[in-house]
């Protein structure tokens, strides 16, 4: 069995890649991220049917979410890496299982490979093609990938000491459970919605552990011009490594400038006492390939969003950590108390250029869910009084396809007496357009990351409360959501389990949603993609 993958949004002709992915991906490395992926069943199944203390298993924990985490589109190029997970986490499973009480176990619990040839042998054959059956196959991929999301808001949360068991105990029983053919569609369908409730449970724990650590995320202008000292830009979504990254900068000279879905770290109170934190570079993930070459200083990569650089010049700015890799960069692990040692970053930007200014100006955001119910009076207000006549939801990735060039035209488009609630890279395509405000309301509230689309579900519970209706849908909120890799999977299943209804999705539905899966999403919860910029405005206003 070939390469085949479609757990992007930018997959192959909409349905899959099937001799090198859109995002860079050669074949080995696809069929060697399938292996590990079906290594974590194996482990599951051991772990729940052996009924295992999850309590007592510190490194499978860890590990499982950072193997998860690596397959996450656009994350992990390397595949030496890869390799040395698999051999990793196959010796953790065959400790968990001689510790285990027998039983009967699956495949993917006992199989046994030595070289990178014979991982590849059996890679070939337990893919995402092994699941015949379309339908199962779609609601599987579907689950797996929104553990994929889930994973890598859990380990963010780990990384600042924050963890709830319930959350590793269902994604090993999740993993399971894609192992049992004697599963009913039904019974999947309902799997899908469970993991939507436990995407809701870790959006949370993610979002209480920045807040602990952070602060309150508030309003704030981000400079988007640059200053002439040499600097580091920092990216992805880790925000412990950025902590780390400017206390070791303190004094140094060295600049630390933000890119993509980094941006939302400038509007946490505990990043502002730093002098060099010196604002926002460039744009979302995908414009990289430009930015990074005017950059001129050396990149830190802290999580996914890796698009493979043209240039060897480039390739040697760039730096690794946590469950990124490219091979070619350097990549820097923790030690074991958590720390990571960026001298060799900071050396390396001494000896370059100042960045090279691309923009000027400032770009506001911070408007998470504190910030936004402390405006809860004036927002009630202007929607009594019909100075709001309605808030759009557009939120989630962003990507390189033309067709995205919709999202700022729905932007521009949108009534000014409309709002738009976003979070994630998809703001990008209309944060730094001159939308405005209502009575002092800027017209984009920009809540934050990928995983901070959990304030916009609070926000819309907290004014469902205000305004004292039954159903979250009677709401004057419209849903137009942007997605692109697996993080954006697991924000949609956590509103379709809130019971969010009639979202329109895209640029293009998902590949992994079979017609039956898709028209059991229709039919329920009135998901559908999007259209022509002016037919989907005249739906949404006449709502």
């Amino acid at each position: 069995m070939s390469m085949f993958c479609f757990q992007c949004q930018e997959t192959a002709r909409g349905t899959g890649c099937t001799t090198r992915g859109v995002c860079g991906k050669k074949e080995e490395l696809a069929k060697l991220q399938d292996l590990l992926i079906y290594t974590l069943k194996g482990i599951s199944e051991i772990i729940i049917k052996g009924n295992l203390a999850i309590d007592t298993l510190e490194e499978t924990n860890k590990e499982v979410l950072n193997s998860l985490f690596m397959t996450i589109t656009n994350a992990n190029f390397d595949e030496a890496s890869f390799e040395k997970q698999i051999g990793g986490m196959i010796a953790l499973r065959d400790m968990l299982r001689e510790s285990a009480p027998q039983a009967e176990l699956h495949d993917a619990a006992t199989f046994a490979v030595g070289s990178r040839e014979s991982m590849l042998e059996k890679a070939a054959v337990v893919g995402v093609l092994a699941t015949e059956n379309e339908d199962l196959r779609s609601l599987r991929e579907t689950i797996i990938y929104g553990l994929k999301g889930m994973a890598a808001y859990a380990e963010h949360a780990k990384n600042i000491g924050e963890e709830d068991l319930q959350i590793n105990h269902f994604i090993y029983e999740a993993l399971a459970a894609t192992l049992d053919s004697s599963l009913s569609v039904d019974e999947l369908v309902a799997l899908t919605l469970k993991t939507g409730e436990y995407g809701v449970k870790v959006m949370a724990l993610l979002d209480g552990a920045h807040r602990s650590r952070f602060g309150n995320p508030e309003s704030t202008a981000v400079n988007i011009g640059v200053r002439k000292n040499p600097a580091i830009l920092i990216t992805g979504h880790d925000l412990v490594d950025l902590e780390q990254l400017l206390e070791q900068t303190k004094g140094s000279g060295v600049d630390i400038y933000t890119h993509g879905e980094m941006l939302p770290a400038h509007y946490y109170p505990a990043f502002k006492k730093y002098d060099h934190f010196a604002g926002n570079y460039g744009n979302a993930w995908w414009k990289q390939l430009e930015e990074f070459v005017s950059f001129r200083g050396p990149i830190l990569f802290t999580t996914n969003c890796i698009v493979p650089p043209r240039s060897e010049e480039v390739r040697a700015r760039i730096f690794t950590t946590g469950s990124t890799g490219y091979p070619g960069c350097t990549h820097i692990d923790a030690g074991a108390d958590g720390t990571k040692d960026f001298s060799e970053i900071i050396a390396l930007a001494r000896t370059l250029p100042p960045p090279e200014e691309i923009e000027s100006g400032t770009i506001r955001g911070g408007f998470a869910h504190n910030q936004v119910l402390a405006l809860a009076d004036q927002i009630v207000e202007a929607v009594s009084s019909g100075a709001i006549k309605k808030f759009f939801v557009l939120a989630g990735c962003d990507g390189r396809m033309k067709s995205r060039a919709y999202y700022t035209e729905f932007a521009e488009k949108l009534p000014r007496d409309t709002v738009i609630l976003t979070a994630g890279c998809a703001k990008y395509r209309y944060n730094k357009l001159a939308l405005g405000e209502i009575g002092g309301i800027p017209r984009v509230l920009d809540a934050g990351q990928c995983n901070d689309c959990y304030s916009l579900a609070v926000i819309a519970l907290k004014l469902k409360e205000r305004f004292a209706l039954d159903d979250i849908n009677e709401l004057p909120i419209a849903y137009n959501i942007a997605w692109y890799e697996q993080k954006a999977v697991i924000v949609l299943l956590a509103l379709l389990y809130l019971g969010v209804k009639n979202i329109h999705l895209g640029p293009t539905l998902p590949g992994f949603l079979s017609p039956t899966v898709a028209g059991v999403l229709a039919d329920k919860f009135g998901l559908t993609g999007i259209g022509t910029v002016d037919d989907d405005l005249a739906l949404f206003l006449d709502q």
